[in-house]
């Protein structure tokens, strides 16, 4: 890991960001949003935080309910939110000991100048144990999701947020560029994978989220981690490797190599592949659905006859975390929006042979897209 220091927002962008969750979860008829460790407690306080078997949650009232936040959490954790600027965000500390029952202190929150909480969402990666016991300290309580609250505050992205974005993939551009000192015959995809990520943290990244090195029929498997495979002469090489920047904005791009000179039916698959890629950044602009750039991506694939070797959606939004709304999907009748950002990654996967996949991360303008990736769509060949 690197010893890059984590970037916190400011104090407005933090508050601002409360104020709106608030404002969120009144209109959602709740009465508070339990947000659980993880990219949703960093999205509002800066800070990721942790939970485990002990108890750390932030109680968010709803708009119009006179209480402030509350950050509740083990004593033991508390020097973990030493950064965060509780007093300027109007954020209150609720601290407990090994002993004492969380549960009882959050319903006690809850409850506070007897109020009767009804609507309660908790968040979505809180661990069940939680969960449970939350809902046994008092079963009137009807609990959902903070998710479905969240996500429409998190998928639009501000100006800043954009930004962290287009750095995160700068930084990965930058180590998809220095790929030939690295993607070698005679390598094990282990190898390639250790010195790939040693890059990403060296191009600015806080640490390597993952690194896919799926040398000839590895490259079928779109999932595939590294192996002991040793590469050789003529493998299609797909790369998809990305991860978190000190502002907590995360990267994801994939680039396809070949090993010495590709074969025709290489060369002539892949630009199928491409032109998909380009059809599906070129549908990308307000009021399109995702189901409709998904489509995109998909005619020129089946048009080619090769619709059943592309076997995943075409993207996935992208900010805190890789994986987040928007998915870019059949089905999905979200219509994107100007701030939304997500990959457009469309790619072929032949079982037993060698497959290959483009990926960008692209964000909605006011007119249209912006990649914040800039390296070729074009099949890059390395020596072999």
């Amino acid at each position: 890991m690197s010893s890059t220091p984590v970037s916190l927002p400011t104090a407005q962008v933090l508050r601002d960001r409360i104020d709106r969750a608030r404002a969120a979860c009144a209109a959602g008829g709740l009465d508070a949003l339990l947000v659980a460790p993880g990219s949703d407690l960093r999205y509002l306080l800066g800070v990721s935080g942790g939970s485990h078997e002990r108890l750390t949650t932030l109680v968010v009232p709803a708009e119009g309910i006179d209480a402030q936040p509350i950050l509740v959490l083990p004593k033991l954790e508390a020097p973990g939110f030493a950064a965060v600027p509780a007093e300027e965000i109007g954020l209150g500390l609720a601290t407990w000991v090994d002993g004492e029952n969380p549960y009882q202190l959050v319903r006690d929150l809850l409850g506070a100048g007897g109020r009767l909480p009804r609507r309660v969402a908790v968040g979505d990666m809180l661990e069940a144990m939680h969960v449970l016991a939350l809902r046994t300290i008092d079963p009137s309580i009807e609990q959902s999701l903070t998710g479905p609250v969240l996500r429409e505050l998190r998928m639009r992205k501000t100006a800043e947020e954009i930004e962290g974005l287009a750095s995160a993939g700068a930084a990965i551009d930058r180590v998809h560029a220095r790929m030939g000192e690295w993607l070698r015959v005679g390598r094990t995809e282990a190898e390639i994978g250790a010195d790939i990520a040693a890059a990403i943290v060296e191009e600015g990244h806080t640490g390597a989220e993952f690194v896919i090195v799926g040398s000839g029929p590895n490259g079928a498997s779109p999932h595939h981690d590294v192996s002991d495979r040793i590469v050789q002469a003529g493998d299609v090489v797909v790369i998809d490797i990305g991860g978190p920047i000190p502002s907590g904005y995360n990267s994801d791009c994939t680039r396809t190599y070949v090993l010495g000179e590709p074969a025709d039916d290489v060369r002539a698959t892949y630009e199928v592949l491409r032109s998909a890629q380009q059809a599906a950044v070129d549908a990308v602009r307000p009021g399109v659905t995702a189901a409709e750039i998904d489509a995109a991506a998909r005619e020129p694939i089946e048009a080619a006859g090769l619709g059943e070797f592309f076997i995943h959606r075409t993207g996935h939004g992208i900010g805190l975390d890789v994986h987040e709304e928007p998915y870019i999907v059949g089905g999905n009748d979200l219509p994107v929006e100007e701030g939304m950002a997500f990959s457009v990654e469309p790619g072929i996967y032949l079982p037993g042979r060698w497959g290959a996949r483009i990926e960008d991360i692209v964000v909605v303008t006011a007119d249209g897209v912006r990649s914040v990736n800039t390296r070729t769509h074009e099949l890059t060949v390395l020596p072999a």
